[in-house]
């Protein structure tokens, strides 16, 4: 199995522990939209904690990659997938992955 098989195991099993029914070929997109930070320990999860990688997750993701308009909304979505995804580490494919479904983007990506 290859590195990206294992991750993309390890993600819909947390997806799966939420229970959140996994679309396999947009865990798949998201995941490799990612690209070699999946790979890498510090890139790989998200910091809630952390402002300035909340903010950068609102900016690069949400508001480039998604389209989204840059308000206030965008900080109760992040909180909604916090509470709902608490796990630590949170995976940053499985944010992204919450995030394109709570904003009903998947076409982004399919």
């Amino acid at each position: 199995m290859s590195k990206f098989d294992e991750a993309i195991d390890k993600y819909r099993t947390d997806l799966e522990n939420i229970n959140i029914t996994v679309d396999e070929a947009l865990l798949r997109a998201v995941t490799k939209g990612l690209g070699p930070s999946i790979y890498n320990r510090d890139s790989q999860s998200v910091a809630f904690t952390d402002p300035s990688e909340v903010n950068r997750v609102r900016a690069n993701f949400l508001i480039k990659k998604l389209g989204m308009a840059d308000n206030d909304s965008l900080d109760a979505l992040l909180d909604q997938v916090k509470t709902q995804y608490s796990k630590n580490p949170r995976y940053r494919a499985v944010v992204y992955y919450l995030l394109t479904l709570a904003t009903n983007k998947q076409a982004i990506y399919l």
